[in-house]
């Protein structure tokens, strides 16, 4: 069945639904929780089969939430398998890693279900999710619902493959260099990621010397990723940061937006500078001001994300067993992971200086937002690539070449805590999505939101199941 179109919409309880509109149903009475899991799960076993999402798996006992008034109450999803859920193992996408039950939840996880989601398992990511693609040494990758010869990105790939083919109509993600917002570009979804402590920390982000990981959700509307941010900012929210609140519609006040395309990073192909000159102009045609800028940050932000990265690879292996427990077998990584971690130790003198230049990249990138409040730019600089073509089996330079030259535009906000979204807003030849950024200035989301739903009704998000 490979080399299709594929997706589980039909005629059952969830229908064609977004949370929202299935949240309401729930509330009404006019369906159930339980009729909603059913469908998910129904939809799961016809479709995972090729899309491998699908980590592990509690559909003969879903988790339901207790609180029945919660906003999300009765949405089925998937919590990614980077985070612990009671009695569910936690494999970060690594043979390495002993299967154990965990035995309490993630920090962030008891957020994200305060919202009232119906949790049924875990999805798939790359091993640590250290890749920009679900792909894997010894299994098989998770494959993309819009053509299945492709790939759904990384390292949130099985929770956007499952969101974009129906199965569910939200799922837990994160990002640490671009991990929602790069699989939301290549399944033609809403991938916001967050300002740095907007939410609890969860286990990931508490072990690192600079925090670069958000969590968030993946969804098919700009609305549901308002009301999931909404609902979850009633279980905490940082008393540092402004609040979101529940954002509606667009601003109806005039922005102005900087255009970023050309930058130091590598070469943008034409169909991803396509959609984002389309963005730019429906911006520009809702009356908002659309004015190129230079590069926010130099060319030196990438080698030194790059020697960052590499640290945590090499960490991670290394603290492997005080982490994830004695069975942790360092010998069954990934060639990937263990060509980062060989990188970093080849470079290991590098590595303070590049964490200090990080650090101040903050400052640096705060100026973007003097004179504009929003910029406009590629996810990625060119489509979603085959199947394959950042294999963790290839040659270590030759992966680390191509992720690098791919997903060069979305670190930055990962280094500096501010919040970017991905929205699809164009299509391949192919007919797979592709993905635009809008970031803004630390603690601004709700304008994120606003500038979503304008693009959002400027030119409909695409459709799986049209023709």
């Amino acid at each position: 069945m490979t080399g299709t179109r594929l997706h589980a919409f039909t005629d059952d309880a969830l229908g064609t639904h977004d949370a929202g509109a299935l949240a309401e149903l729930v509330a009404t009475g006019a369906v159930s929780a339980e009729e909603l899991a059913e469908a998910a799960i129904a939809r799961a076993r016809r479709v995972d089969p090729v899309l491998r999402a699908v980590a592990y798996d509690v559909f003969d006992a879903p988790r339901y939430c207790a609180d029945k008034g919660a906003a999300l109450y009765g949405i089925p999803t998937f919590i990614k398998d980077h985070s612990d859920l009671v009695g569910m193992p936690t494999s970060q996408g690594s043979r390495a890693v002993p299967r154990y039950a965990a035995t309490r939840d993630d920090a962030y996880a008891r957020q994200a279900l305060s919202s009232g989601v119906t949790v049924l398992g875990k999805s798939r990511l790359p091993e640590f999710g250290l890749n920009a693609s679900t792909e894997f040494a010894e299994d098989e990758p998770a494959r993309n619902p819009w053509h299945t010869d492709y790939s759904v990105g990384g390292s949130t790939g099985g929770g956007a493959a499952l969101v974009a083919a129906g199965v569910v109509p939200i799922a837990h993600a994160t990002d640490g260099g671009g991990s929602i917002r790069i699989p939301a570009a290549a399944a033609g979804l809403v991938g916001l990621k967050p300002t740095r402590g907007r939410h609890v920390v969860g286990a990931i982000g508490r072990t690192m010397p600079l925090n670069i990981v958000s969590e968030n959700v993946v969804t098919r509307t700009v609305r549901d990723t308002a009301h999931y941010l909404a609902a979850i900012e009633n279980h905490w929210r940082n008393p540092k940061l402004p609040p979101i609140g529940l954002v509606l519609g667009p601003a109806r006040r005039r922005l102005r937006v900087a255009l970023l395309i050309d930058t130091p990073i590598g070469t943008v192909d034409e169909p991803t500078r396509a959609a984002v000159e389309r963005a730019a102009a429906l911006l520009e045609d809702a009356g908002h001001v659309v004015e190129p800028i230079a590069p926010p940050v130099g060319a030196g932000f990438v080698d030194d994300f790059l020697q960052y990265w590499t640290f945590l690879a090499d960490l991670l292996v290394t603290t492997g067993k005080s982490a994830f427990g004695k069975g942790f077998d360092p010998r069954r990584v990934d060639p990937f992971t263990r060509g980062l971690r060989n990188r970093h130790r080849a470079r290991l003198i590098r590595t303070p200086g590049a964490l200090r230049r990080l650090f101040a990249t903050s400052a640096i990138y705060a100026r973007a937002f003097d004179r504009h409040e929003v910029i406009l730019s590629p996810v990625v600089a060119h489509t979603t690539p085959k199947l394959g073509y950042l294999s963790p089996t290839q040659p270590f330079d030759t992966t680390l070449d191509r992720l690098m030259g791919y997903a060069g535009f979305t670190p930055v906000n990962n280094a500096t805590g501010t919040p970017s979204v991905s929205l699809p807003m164009g299509r391949t030849a192919e007919g797979l999505p592709i993905g635009v950024m809008l970031s803004a200035a630390r603690g601004d989301e709700r304008t994120l939101l606003e500038s979503a739903y304008t693009l959002e009704a400027a030119q409909p998000f695409p459709s799986i199941t049209a023709e």
